[in-house]
């Protein structure tokens, strides 16, 4: 896609006259459009198109519906359906009351782009710049930062759930990539234990007993790996992520005995970190996390705002880390955020 320029000339007079009538007491895009004016230009993103091809939607527009998407909750195609169907968004995005929007996939496409060319944080600095133009926002004053949780597109798992659903994650892709080739190793106890989603199951009762199950889920998973490892095996078998994905968990999670026949369950101190270790085979990033009492499997946001009595509260600075990160820890890394936005306080 390629970038061509628009100016944003303001609302044009209908809508302006439309939104006003309908909306004396204006609404939040009303109140932005108002109060900050134009917010984004397309030029500030363009280092993430091409010179080449069809016409991109403007992404600055893009920018203020990711705005509003996340400030009301938005799903992509509902976002999209608002610029077709809300007056205050036109009004915002300075549109005609007839402008047709735009397919709801282009959003994604944008955030995208953001994330391959290291513009995840542009959004919030020309926030930050418009605000600071207009005299809201100043360094040296009072600001405050914490933490929040982000749970990630995943379910949460006991241990016991983790390790039977890593396995059958893995015996589904080899089962699709290889179907013979698995065959020779499965049987019909397997088909028993791994043939729903472990979340589904229904575990024995009785701590020794559960043991004896992770055990066995254990040799089942050794028995996987050392046949994908085989000399006669396919090369690019343990290339598939969701075997490599089943090395790493069960390296975390089992002791083998030298002669490779015992399979023990770690316990306690005895397993890795949580920093290091997985939590879900289906995203490799998130982590358990504790805070207050409440965890969670995912990651953790660290905001840091203003707080003065008389001026609007602003986020000034936003940092992502895994779960396991505490608040302390963040502290050094926020001051430089906010030294290289002037915005110390």
């Amino acid at each position: 896609m390629s970038l061509e320029s628009r100016d944003d000339r303001g609302v044009p007079e209908l809508t302006a006259r439309v939104v006003r009538a309908s909306f004396p007491k204006g609404t939040l895009a009303v109140r932005v459009r108002e109060a900050l004016g134009p917010m984004f230009d397309d030029e500030s993103f363009a280092e993430a198109f091409s010179v080449r091809g069809r016409p991109a939607v403007s992404p600055g527009a893009l920018a203020l519906v990711s705005v509003l998407q996340y400030a009301e909750g938005l799903t992509d195609r509902q976002a999209a359906d608002q610029v077709r169907a809300r007056m205050d968004w036109k009004f915002l995005l300075g549109l005609e009351l007839e402008d047709p929007g735009f397919d709801f996939s282009v959003l994604s496409d944008f955030r995208a782009r953001l994330i391959e060319h290291g513009l995840e944080e542009k959004i919030l600095d020309l926030v930050l710049k418009r605000i600071s133009g207009l005299g809201l926002l100043r360094s040296g004053g009072r600001q405050r930062t914490d933490s929040t949780h982000v749970l990630a597109a995943v379910r949460t798992l006991n241990r016991m759930e983790f390790v039977g659903e890593t396995l059958r994650a893995a015996l589904e892709v080899l089962a699709a990539a290889a179907p013979q080739w698995l065959t020779g190793l499965v049987t019909a106890e397997w088909v028993r234990r791994y043939g729903a989603r472990i979340d589904s199951y229904r575990f024995p009762k009785g701590d020794n007993v559960r043991t004896e199950w992770a055990e066995q889920v254990g040799r089942d998973g050794f028995t996987i790996l050392e046949a994908v490892h085989a000399p006669g095996a396919p090369g690019w078998l343990r290339e598939i992520p969701a075997v490599q994905v089943l090395r790493r968990a069960w390296i975390e999670q089992y002791h083998r005995d030298s002669n490779g026949e015992g399979v023990r369950w770690r316990e306690g101190k005895d397993l890795p970190p949580a920093r290091r270790r997985l939590s879900s085979p289906y995203d490799l990033d998130a982590r358990y996390g504790v805070k207050r009492g409440s965890g969670w499997c995912g990651y953790k946001t660290h905001l840091s705002e203003t707080c003065e009595p008389d001026t609007p509260y602003v986020i000034t600075h936003v940092v992502t880390t895994d779960a396991t990160v505490s608040d302390t820890e963040m502290t050094a890394t926020v001051h430089e955020g906010l030294a290289a936005r002037e915005l110390l306080p």
